[in-house]
């Protein structure tokens, strides 16, 4: 056996391991690095309130502001916004956690329009849904509007799509949205209770849902979720706050 070529094997073999261990670990930090809260987006009065209610946020606070339009939405099945109950020609197979990709995959063919809606894990229910919204150009969640997927023996059996045409914003001018850090802080100062926990943080389009064929508003807003499972919505240009009862409070 050459002995020195051997070595020289190893050596390499070695350096490479380094290399790729080395990768992982960067990898990890820098996942970890922007998984954490960045708590410096606060003024230091919000963050007394934090400590002094003992609030925690969890989630990564957003520093996108993107100027955005309100828009109108109406229910195309005369006005019935519940959607009925369809089965699956073919059951699908399902598991606990989809990436938004893997579930449009997965259903596209019973759901040729899955691509127009975004999954939302945070809002859906163990057991007995998993929730997606329809997205308003193509990028932003209609929150409250909602297609809803039913499994059971770990197969996707059923869904219930609430049909919608999203309108124009014909004569509705851009506006920049107020910051996710502005909002939270108006939520914790003013709203959150104490021992409240953060733990999801986006921003969407939210509007009031009733029975109507006509055009509904919907404007930009935050949606805050707590560990409780409330929710809170700061709409994203006036900053008004809706609580999880949808009772409307000026900022």
């Amino acid at each position: 056996m050459d002995w020195g070529r051997a070595k020289n094997v190893l050596i390499y073999a070695f350096l490479l391991l380094n290399l790729v261990l080395g990768y992982q670990l960067w990898n990890d930090l820098q996942e970890q690095a922007d998984s954490n809260p960045d708590f410096t987006s606060l003024e230091s009065s919000i963050q007394k309130s934090m400590d002094d209610k003992r609030i925690r946020v969890l989630a990564k606070i957003p520093t996108e502001t993107p100027e955005l339009s309100k828009i109108s939405y109406r229910f195309v099945n005369g006005g019935e916004q519940g959607g009925e109950l369809v089965d699956l020609p073919v059951p699908v197979d399902s598991k606990l956690i989809y990436t938004p990709k893997e579930l449009a995959n997965a259903l596209k063919t019973s759901l040729p329009n899955i691509g127009d809606y975004r999954y939302d894990e945070a809002a859906s229910r163990a057991g007995e849904f998993m929730m997606l919204h329809p997205l308003v150009d193509g990028k932003w969640p209609l929150f409250k509007i909602e297609l809803k997927l039913y499994y059971s023996n770990q197969k996707i059996i059923s869904y219930r799509e609430q049909v919608i045409e999203i309108g124009g914003s014909e004569g509705e001018k851009k506006q920049r949205v107020l910051s996710a850090s502005k909002a939270l802080g108006n939520l914790i100062e003013n709203f959150l209770p104490e021992g409240s926990v953060v733990t999801e943080i986006e921003l969407g389009y939210y509007g009031e849902v009733f029975n109507s064929d006509a055009h509904l508003p919907a404007a930009p807003a935050w949606r805050f979720i707590l560990e409780s499972g409330k929710e809170y919505y700061v709409q994203g240009i006036s900053g008004d706050v809706i609580s999880p009862n949808t009772e409307k409070t000026k900022e």
